[in-house]
């Protein structure tokens, strides 16, 4: 019986015990000091800078199947290479990455992607969406008229405390298991009201409290969520379609099944021409040559398959090629990389990848898809320094076509399943005149149907294939994939990963499904092996928060020394 506690929490404030120099003349002034919202257009202003800055990719990314050790002998990812095991001596970027591939704590870094980052940055997006709606209360209080565009902007500030809690409760803590064993698990502090105070305590709560008040905040964000309170695109906010989309999510991981699909359906209609609407095309990439152009047409706001987009403050780029750690070897075959037999013929990358722009890198040393490429914005072009942004498809149609063929294949039906499947293939073959002649043409490529998805994903001996998925059930008793589904949650496993690859999700599916994978780290090849229940499947929490009094999300690590030195300053060069 997990004990409730009471915890320090410093989201904003951690370097403030740092400070011993204080002059009483700064302890007399309140914490906060920003402008007060007293109107509503302010309130939907200050709305625009409460979407976290902070990327959790490359931390999920790195804590992942998808990322391996270049040091490690390895083969290489291309099958049409000799196959001998290479050996590198690439140094990681930083050497945080070391920890964290290796599920150890971070403690070498709170610059950019680390879990400093992304506590502090997410918990000021709850802070922002609290004062937003502290002041829309106060504005009907002093009465003011409770009109359409004063709801949305409450309903968009619901759901993103739901958003912000949902991501740091599946990066901190295990994953959701089922309303009765979540209550073992540590969550995250849901926090509800503004920080007034320098120093306040919070309890710090279980996973299943922290889905619960989740789902309090989504039902009434999605209750009064409108599109009229921004102009075109919609997209960097939380807007209808984002809302659905974000929903359907929430009860993938609750397997709440129903629910999926009706808000799935919401946003791509119960056709198949609806839903080839919401997805990824792949005939805008025949003019992009660097990873920018292909960036711009994955991040494109007014794509209809991107439904929110959030910019971060990322150098996902960087980290991911040339250095230690990347995407390369057998995971890069299991993502894109190998001769499919079913879907592909004759061509060691899968066709859309190439014409996507997945494989910006080489097979020495790893891949980065350009979905993820960096923007520079310099703050002095002289100097060189900026800040690098790396914008974030946080929601997209293509991930709930196939969060909602899960949904129907845990519901039994494997026909509409197929359906779905059938039709996101096809979006992968969305390809330009050009694409037809170079990869469609003389049987080299092959449309998805039904009968394949049993044929293929129904082999284990292919790749991402089990034989049965028996292991969901440790995770929860009630969390039963029988037989007849297994080819179906193959498939899904793989379309998944190829799709969600580079934005950290794949680490989430490890986690909910409890998936066992292993590190292999150094030239000696040690591994690194998770079980479904081990407690590093939780990121550690920054240590800064550990010393303010959090307690740790792994048990074992409470004796862990805490970073000592002073925070990065977030301008680097370019």
């Amino acid at each position: 019986m997990m004990k409730s506690l009471k915890y320090t929490i410093l989201p904003l404030l951690t370097l403030a015990f740092g400070m011993t120099s204080c002059s009483d003349s700064f302890l007399d002034h309140a914490p906060d000091e920003r402008v007060e919202v007293t109107t509503i257009d302010q309130v939907v202003q200050l709305l625009t800078s409460a979407y976290p800055d902070a990327n959790y990719a490359w931390i999920c990314e790195l804590s992942s199947d998808n990322i391996i050790d270049n040091n490690a002998p390895h083969l290489p990812a291309s099958t049409n290479v000799k196959q001998i095991e290479a050996h590198y001596n690439y140094a990681p970027y930083d050497r945080v990455d070391n920890e964290l591939f290796a599920f150890e704590p971070a403690r070498s870094s709170n610059s950019f992607d680390t879990p400093y980052q992304l506590w502090t940055g997410f918990y000021s997006g709850i802070a922002t969406a609290n004062h937003a709606l502290k002041a829309i209360d106060e504005i009907i209080a002093n009465g003011g008229e409770e009109t359409s565009k004063l709801k949305a902007a409450r309903a968009e500030a619901l759901l993103i405390r739901a958003y912000c809690h949902f991501i740091l409760v599946n990066v901190f803590s295990q994953a959701y298991k089922d309303a009765e064993a979540s209550k073992a698990d540590i969550g995250v502090p849901y926090v509800t009201e503004p920080e007034t105070e320098l120093v306040v305590t919070y309890d710090r709560g279980t996973v299943a409290s922290v889905y619960e008040n989740i789902e309090k905040d989504l039902l009434a964000g999605l209750a009064d969520i409108t599109d009229e309170n921004y102009g075109t695109p919609i997209k960097w906010h939380f807007n209808v379609n984002a809302a659905h989309a974000f929903a359907a999510r929430f009860y993938l991981f609750t397997r709440q099944y129903e629910k999926v699909i009706e808000h799935a359906n919401a946003v791509l209609g119960t056709t198949e021409a609806t839903a080839l609407s919401k997805m990824m095309r792949y005939d805008g990439f025949d003019d992009a040559y660097y990873s920018d152009d292909y960036g711009k047409v994955w991040q494109n706001p007014s794509s209809a398959n991107n439904l929110m987009l959030i910019s971060t403050n990322s150098i996902y780029w960087r980290r991911a090629v040339g250095y230690r750690y990347s995407t390369n070897a057998l995971a890069a075959r299991e993502i894109f990389y190998h001769n499919n037999n079913l879907l592909w013929r004759s061509w060691a990358i899968n066709p859309t990848a190439y014409i996507g722009g997945y494989t910006f890198g080489r097979e020495e040393y790893g891949y980065v898809p350009s979905k993820v490429a960096e923007e520079f914005e310099y703050s002095d072009k002289i100097a060189g320094i900026g800040y690098p942004h790396t914008i974030r498809r946080e929601f997209t149609g293509s991930q709930l076509m196939l969060e909602r063929a899960e949904a129907k294949t845990m519901l039994g039906d494997y026909t509409g399943a197929a359906e779905d499947l059938v039709t996101y293939d096809k979006s992968l073959l969305t390809f330009s005149d050009y694409g037809y002649a170079n990869f469609f043409t003389n049987n080299r490529m092959a449309e998805l149907t039904p009968a394949g998805i049993l044929s293929w994903w129904g082999n284990p001996d292919n790749y991402n294939c089990f034989e049965n998925w028996d292991f969901t059930q440790n995770m929860s008793s009630s969390f039963i994939v029988p037989a007849e589904a297994v080819p179906y949650m193959n498939c899904i496993n793989y379309f998944r990963r190829f799709e969600t690859w580079g934005c950290g999700d794949r680490f989430f599916d490890l986690k909910r499904f409890g998936i066992e994978y292993s590190h292999i780290i150094g030239v000696y090849k040690t591994e690194y092996k998770l079980t479904w229940n081990d407690p590093r499947r939780a990121i550690e929490v920054p240590q800064d928060a550990i010393a303010a009094g959090l307690e740790p999300s792994r048990p074992a690590d409470k004796t862990f020394d805490t970073v000592d030195g002073k925070k990065e300053d977030l301008e680097i060069k370019n």
